[in-house]
């Protein structure tokens, strides 16, 4: 029997399982960084979110981070009661909720400085290796941002 008509449906002609498989071997790598400052990962790219922007709302979040209101509700919690957040109902509409970052979710962008320094050592791919790849898993995500030096 010839198998070539199930050739598409081997695990290794599937784009989306080297980049789930790294996607996990990542976040793997980041455990033992974040775990000096006490964030998850999801944690953490909430908190650059906010370093960045200081003040959105959940809607906002989650087009940035690609991750719905489900997903973002319990980490927000949890970054409440650690007093790195602050989530406040709109006052034009109460179906808003409004996320703030407070001085000590401030404070802890110092304590995560190093982080992505650290984690280019687990990287074994030339600097424009890793250009190439920014740029090509963002086109996957239809955005092109500059990749920054």
């Amino acid at each position: 029997m010839n198998d070539s008509k199930y050739d598409s449906l081997k695990l290794r002609m599937q784009l989306c399982f080297p980049l789930y498989a790294v996607s996990r071997e990542m976040i793997k790598r980041y455990r033992p960084h974040l775990d000096k400052i006490g964030l998850t990962y999801t944690q953490y790219i909430v908190m650059m979110v906010f370093w960045e922007e200081k003040k959105l709302n959940v809607k906002q979040l989650g087009e940035r981070l690609y991750l719905d209101s489900g997903t973002l509700t319990p980490v927000l919690k949890t970054l409440e009661a650690k007093g790195y957040l602050c989530r406040r109902r709109s006052t034009e509409d109460e179906r808003v909720l409004t996320v703030e970052i407070t001085k000590a979710g401030e404070d802890l962008k110092d304590e995560a400085l190093n982080i992505p320094r650290e984690m280019m050592n687990h990287i074994a791919l030339t600097h424009d290796e890793i250009k190439t790849l920014y740029q090509l898993t963002y086109k996957l995500l239809n955005e092109a941002p500059e990749f920054k030096e």
